[in-house]
Parts: structure tokens; C-alpha cells; sequence
């Protein structure tokens, strides 16, 4: 197999992997704003200045937009990539608030469930950033 073919299945792996993240963030803002919008307040710390509401409202508008732009905005991929790795570690205190706080949300009822969960976080910003990113 030669070296542009090796390109081409990378490049693809990418793209399909963008795009099935943009997907994931459109339903997980929608959901911010609808079906879970309860459940992932369990996820904001206490610290957090703003209502509890207000901060999951506002980051589901996040994740729409961000979601849209990875889809939407191929020539773009890389900034909405890199915004995003960023997104995912600024909203990382939550999860940690979460599990730190014994709070129950999206079937995470056990320390255990939330501890996977707090190392799932990092694989979501690696997925964000090489999927985003120009082949070798």
C-alpha cells in the first residue's frame, strides 16, 4: 500500500470522525437545552458565578455552534478543532465537580462511573484535535 493511499484512509478517518463529532455535539447541546437540561446541571460546579440553568443553557448554544461549525465549516476544521480540544478542558471542572460532589447525571450514580467518566474527558479532546488536523 502506497504512501497517498495510507493519506487518503487517514484523511477519510478524519473526516468521518469530524463529522461524527459535530454530530455528537449538536445532540449533546440539544440536549442541554431540552431533554437533559436537569441532568447536566449535576455537572456545574458550585463555584461557577453564574445560575446553574443559565450555565447549562449556555453551554448547549456553545456546542450547537460548535457542533455545526465542525460539519459545516470543513476549511475551518482546524480552528473549530482546536476551539473545541479547548471547550472540552474548560467545561473538564465539571465532571471533576461531579464526581467530587457524589452527584448522580446521565446514569453516572457510582464514584466509579464517575471516575471513568473523568477519564473519557481526555480522549474527547484528542478525538476533537486529530480529527480536525492535516494528514502527515
Amino acid at each position: 500500500m502506497g504512501f497517498r493511499t495510507k493519506q487518503r484512509r487517514s484523511s477519510r478517518a478524519r473526516n468521518a470522525t469530524r463529522i461524527t463529532a459535530g454530530a455528537a455535539m449538536l445532540v449533546a447541546g440539544t440536549g442541554h437545552l431540552s431533554f437533559a437540561r436537569e441532568t447536566f446541571q449535576a455537572q456545574v460546579p458550585d463555584w461557577v458565578p453564574l445560575d446553574k440553568d443559565t450555565t447549562v443553557l449556555a453551554s448547549g448554544v456553545v456546542e450547537i455552534a460548535l457542533g455545526a461549525a465542525l460539519i459545516g465549516l470543513p476549511r475551518q476544521r482546524q480552528s473549530v478543532g482546536a476551539i473545541l480540544a479547548a471547550f472540552l478542558v474548560a467545561v473538564f471542572p465539571g465532571n471533576i465537580s461531579q464526581y467530587t460532589g457524589h452527584r448522580d447525571g446521565f446514569g453516572l450514580d457510582t464514584d466509579r462511573k464517575r471516575a471513568a467518566r473523568l477519564l473519557f474527558q481526555p480522549l474527547l479532546v484528542a478525538v476533537a484535535w486529530w480529527s480536525t488536523r492535516e494528514t502527515a
